[in-house]
C-alpha cells in the first residue's frame, strides 16, 4: 500500500527509479500446478519500481535491532510461518505493504491473525519496523523482495487465510497494462494459495485498472465475490470471513478521495 508519494510503486514513479521485478504479469492461463521444477509461473516483467533512498540514523538502529528478528529477504525455499512467528495462527500476506500504516493497524485490530507484508522499498520498511518495536505489534513479519516469488516458492498451496493488494501501481498507459500484478495468472496463483474460505481483498483509486480487476477477478473459476463490487452482498459474509473487511484510511487513500477518486473495493472468497 502507498501512504505517501514518496513510498512504493508510486502511481508516479521518479525518473531516477530503477526496475525491480515485483511480478511478472504477461497474463498467462497457465496455473502453478503446470509449472516444471525450477521454472517460473511466466515469464518476468518488471511491475515494480523501486525508489532510492537511505535510511536516516535512527531508522538504521531500529533496523539493526529489529529487521533479524521481524524481516527476511525473499528466497527460494518454503516459508515455515508458525516457527518465524512462534505460533500457529492463520496467515494473512499484504503485497506492497509501503510504509506500513495500515499494516500495524490490521494487525493490532487483528491480533489472533499472522501477517506477512511484502514490500521492495526499504525505507518503506523502516518505517514499519521502526513502529513495530516501539509498538511492540507481535503478529507483524516483513518480506522484502519479490511478491510472485514469495507466493511461487514460500507459501505453499491452500495455506494462506487472507491476501491484501492494496492500490497496486495502476501502470496507466496501455503500453505498461501488461506489467499489472493482478493478471489471470497472479490472480489464479493467489486463489491457489488461499485455504477454502479464504479471502483475497483488492482496492484501487485507478478505474480503468478497477475494470481490469473485475474482469479478471469474475474469471477465476475458485473465487466467489463477497461483496457487492464482486456481485456478493458483504453483509452476509462481513462476520463470519476469516479476516475483516475494513481498511484504515491511509494519506494516500485522502489525497485520492480529495482528488475525488473513487475508491473500489474487491472482496472474493476461495470457494469451499
Amino acid at each position: 500500500m502507498r501512504d505517501n508519494e514518496a513510498v512504493n510503486d508510486a502511481v508516479h514513479p521518479s525518473p531516477e527509479s530503477v526496475p525491480v521485478a515485483l511480478s511478472d504479469t504477461s497474463g498467462g492461463t497457465g496455473g502453478p500446478r503446470r509449472r516444471h521444477a525450477g521454472s517460473r509461473l511466466y515469464p518476468r516483467v518488471t511491475s515494480f519500481r523501486s525508489r532510492r533512498g537511505a535510511l536516516t540514523p535512527n531508522q538504521q538502529k531500529s533496523w539493526d535491532r529489529t529487521w533479524p528478528l521481524i524481516g527476511r529477504e525473499v528466497a527460494d525455499e518454503p516459508l515455515d510461518a508458525d516457527a518465524w512467528f512462534g505460533r500457529p495462527a492463520p496467515l494473512v500476506i499484504e503485497i506492497g505493504c509501503g510504509t506500513g500504516t495500515a499494516t500495524a493497524e490490521m494487525a493490532q485490530a487483528e491480533p489472533e491473525l499472522n501477517l506477512i507484508g511484502i514490500e521492495v522499498y526499504q525505507p518503506g520498511l523502516a518505517q514499519l519496523v521502526q513502529r513495530v518495536e516501539r509498538e511492540e505489534i507481535g503478529n507483524i513479519r516483513l518480506l522484502r523482495g519479490d511478491a510472485v516469488d514469495v507466493l511461487e516458492n514460500m507459501i505453499a498451496p491452500r495455506s494462506l487465510t487472507g491476501v491484501r493488494v492494496f492500490f497496486p501501481d495502476p501502470w496507466p498507459k496501455a503500453r505498461h497494462h501488461k506489467r499489472r500484478l493482478l493478471q489471470p495468472a497472479t490472480v489464479a496463483l493467489i486463489a491457489d494459495r488461499l485455504r477454502p474460505g479464504g479471502v483475497l481483498h483488492v482496492a484501487t483509486d485507478h478505474a480503468g485498472y478497477a475494470e481490469h480487476i473485475a474482469e479478471v477477478g469474475a474469471a477465476e473459476p475458485l473465487l466467489v465475490g463477497l461483496n457487492e463490487t464482486t456481485g456478493g452482498v458483504s453483509a452476509d459474509h462481513r462476520e463470519s470471513a476469516p479476516i475483516g473487511f475494513e481498511r484504515p484510511v491511509t494519506k494516500f487513500e485522502s489525497k485520492a478521495h480529495r482528488a475525488g477518486s473513487a475508491i473500489n473495493e474487491f472482496i472474493w472468497g476461495k470457494i469451499e
